[in-house]
């Protein structure tokens, strides 16, 4: 399940398509002067078609109105205000104009012939056609290449047939024959639509990418790098709120209140902050995400792979956890500090997770009733003074290889109308204390 949530401007699918086509646009205005000049030089000097005047004519208007098209579209891509509408019509003209000029070409040979190179002429009438077929792809505007492809497909194809009926030919010019003219539409036929088909599989492939990357980067804000390419990858981008099986993940200091009233202001700031890099340091490599820190709580989850491995991963990251505050405290001994004493908690369940903007702040985070649970059960092992406590929810999803090496403890039934239909149980690892569990290697 998706649900829409607020979306900002800056990253939708019609933001990353203006971008690619304002890119495109300006490889366009150096294409369409670069067409320009192959005709203008094939015409010249290997042609041998009857021009007239009307054709130079013809030719300068095009190149003319397309450098002024050029430079109107570039100036409206950086104006503020109706830019979109403007750079819409701009570019409908563009393609307009481009049917006309390769339409004209076409026409005026099929009427007017060519003197002598017949083949050479057939071949440089035909080219403005192809050329700005591919040139109107590239501009990733598939209803653009479509209608370019069909006006010219109509007006070419409408000559043929005018052709065609009229009395032995008398339409066309010298050296020009039907035998040559349809196979020639027939090609540019096949052409367009090989052009309009790559124009659309390319642009929806090129959009999807965009947009995972960009969605990827601005993730990369909120949660490690690694998590937000694959919640990308599932279509949990900015945007939008999944719901997504997750292993959640609670830590609090206990006996934080005594420890703030016996200890100076410095000694407490330095406990909160040397056990909130240490978890944020075991959470991250373990493949979870710090959510946020409540007082001397931190909140963490971990919501990418299969429920399977996020309860293993969220089970060995505490592991890594005790062992490394077991390795702090042997240090704040040393130092002559208090020694620390966590409480952990685990629960699993399906949870709404995304990035919620409501306009003001952007904050990816995680709601569900799993979440209110997890808050129980930390309660309740904080309670009974437990270093781990877990629901049946995370246990089931651990392999008997994983359970083996645990002890487990059953705890009573709870009163809380949250927690009463829920088996928890106070873990620790075969060979350890319950309450203090002795340093051991991080699991792999």
């Amino acid at each position: 399940m998706r649900l829409p949530v607020r979306r900002t401007s800056q990253g939708g699918d019609p933001d990353i398509l203006r971008r690619l086509q304002a890119a495109s646009g300006r490889r366009s205005l150096v294409l369409h002067l670069l067409i320009v000049l192959v005709l203008l030089a094939t015409a010249q000097g290997y042609d041998g078609s009857n021009h007239s005047a009307h054709h130079w004519i013809g030719l300068g208007l095009y190149a003319l109105i397309s450098l002024g098209l050029g430079i109107a579209d570039w100036r409206a891509m950086h104006r503020a205000g109706d830019a979109d509408r403007t750079t819409a019509w701009l570019t409908w003209t563009a393609t307009l104009l481009n049917a006309g000029i390769a339409l004209f070409l076409l026409v005026e040979h099929m009427l007017l012939g060519a003197a002598d190179t017949q083949e050479t002429a057939t071949a440089v009438s035909r080219l403005p056609a192809f050329l700005l077929l591919l040139q109107t792809g590239l501009s990733m505007r598939v209803w653009h290449t479509v209608a370019f492809a069909a006006l010219v497909s109509l007006g070419w194809g409408g000559t043929i047939l005018l052709a065609f009926l009229a009395p032995e030919s008398a339409l066309l010019g010298p050296h020009v024959t039907l035998e040559e003219e349809v196979p020639g539409l027939l090609t540019f036929l096949a052409a367009s639509l090989v052009v309009i088909d790559g124009v659309r599989r390319l642009r929806a492939a090129v959009t999807t990418a965009l947009r995972m990357e960009w969605e990827r980067t601005s993730l990369a804000r909120f949660v490690p790098r690694r998590v937000a390419g694959a919640l990308a990858e599932s279509g949990g981008g900015l945007g939008t709120v999944q719901s997504r099986h997750a292993c959640l993940f609670g830590l609090d200091l206990r006996g934080f209140s005594a420890f703030s009233r016996d200890h100076a202001q410095e000694e407490v700031v330095r406990a909160l902050l040397d056990v909130r890099a240490l978890t944020h340091v075991a959470v991250t490599e373990h493949g979870g995400i710090v959510d946020k820190y409540v007082g001397d709580g931190i909140l963490a989850q971990f919501i990418v792979g299969r429920p399977q491995a996020q309860a293993q991963a969220a089970l060995a990251c505490a592991r890594t956890i005790l062992a490394r505050l077991d390795a702090l405290n042997a240090e704040r001994a040393g130092e002559g500090r208090p020694l620390l004493r966590t409480t952990m908690a685990l629960h699993a369940g399906e949870v709404l997770v995304g990035v919620f903007d409501d306009g003001h702040r952007a904050e990816f985070t995680v709601l569900g009733t799993p979440m209110n649970r997890l808050a129980r059960i930390e309660a309740r092992a904080k309670a009974a003074d437990l270093t781990l406590a877990a629901s049946d929810d995370v246990l089931r999803l651990l392999s008997p290889a994983v359970r083996a090496p645990l002890h487990l403890a059953g705890l009573p039934p709870s009163e809380c109308r949250d927690t009463r239909d829920m088996r928890l149980f106070a873990l620790s690892w075969v060979g350890e204390a319950a309450g203090e569990p002795r340093a051991v290697p991080p699991a792999a």
